[in-house]
């Protein structure tokens, strides 16, 4: 049994040092109790004491996540949510986390994005320059119809 109290002390100073160095998620750190050896009970135990004591919040990491890789991805939203998902995290805090992105600058990222993608394109024929335009924007992570909606004007 103090066994069990030892891995249990030693995994969460483990984590507290990880999640003090860096944001990190919970389904994150549930994998690396698992890696560590830590039990489902372990890992209930120090998940609840990391939350209480401020070392992770998914709020705040999705929040720092959605920040990041709009600023220094130039992601967009599809991207950033298809992410998070394979992380494990919940759609309501996903959402929450995109209320970081003022949209005026989102929309001002798309049209950048596309004027800057279709200044390299050396075809000619318009509807090949613009499907081009527009695969790349959808690879971005941004939503089909904001693409179409400001299309016209990053082509000019």
């Amino acid at each position: 049994m103090e066994h069990q109290q030892d891995i249990e002390k030693e995994i969460f100073s483990k984590m507290a040092r990880l999640c003090s160095r860096s944001e990190e998620c919970t389904p994150d750190i549930r994998k690396k109790i698992r890696e560590l050896g830590g039990t489902s009970l372990m890992e209930e135990i120090i998940i609840q004491r990391l939350q209480e004591e401020k070392y992770i919040d998914d709020d705040r990491f999705v929040r720092a996540y959605v920040r990041d890789k709009f600023r220094l991805n130039q992601w967009g939203r599809i991207k950033m949510r298809y992410y998070l998902k394979m992380k494990g995290l919940k759609d309501n805090i996903i959402e929450k986390g995109f209320e970081e992105i003022d949209e005026e600058q989102y929309v001002k990222l798309l049209k950048k994005t596309m004027k800057d993608k279709a200044k390299t394109i050396k075809k000619k024929e318009k509807f090949e320059k613009m499907a081009q335009v527009i695969r790349f924007a959808q690879g971005r992570g941004f939503e089909p119809e904001l693409i179409h909606r400001y299309l016209n004007e990053s082509l000019s």
